[in-house]
């Protein structure tokens, strides 16, 4: 029960704090922002008007849906890079469970109805076992990378 009030709370501060700074965050390219090599906190808003390019660096029309910070697909660990291809591509992946249906059981990313999420692993190097990282791809082509096992997302802006 303390969790649930306590993941409420967090969710209503995070709204109010949007709402109290919508409109003040920079604009891409403004001196304000963070140089292109820092990693943004996880659950840093984006702004509501970003568009992920396609690997063409077309815009694809895909927004950010989630709120979460947006990760560069350069910016993306080589193995990262590589799943994206084999998704792109429809496979074949590396690992039995790649493709398998993700639950969002951690509320993290945007709800949506179940079968509309699928993980697929990235590799770690010197990892024995499938490691922490992980791309989880929605229906409507939306990617989000976690360095960390679902403990946080970043929105993936491909072609960048």
């Amino acid at each position: 029960m303390r969790r649930l009030l306590a993941a409420v709370v967090l969710i209503a501060l995070l709204g109010l704090a949007l709402v109290v700074s919508n409109g003040l965050q920079p604009q891409a390219g403004s001196p304000a922002q963070a140089p292109s090599g820092t990693v943004a906190p996880s659950r840093t808003p984006a702004p509501a008007s970003s568009r992920a390019p396609s690997a063409a660096g077309q815009t694809t029309g895909i927004p950010n849906p989630s709120g979460l910070a947006t990760i560069r697909e350069s910016q993306l660990p080589a193995e990262g890079r590589r799943i994206l291809t084999l998704i792109r591509q429809g496979g074949p992946f590396p690992y039995e469970r790649d493709g398998v249906t993700f639950g969002n059981l951690e509320r993290i990313l945007p709800r949506k109805s179940g079968g509309y999420y699928r993980e697929y692993t990235v590799p770690t190097p010197g990892e024995s076992d499938r490691g922490a990282r992980r791309i989880v791809a929605g229906k409507s082509g939306e990617k989000y990378y976690t360095p960390d096992h679902y403990e946080s997302f970043k929105f993936i802006a491909e072609g960048k």
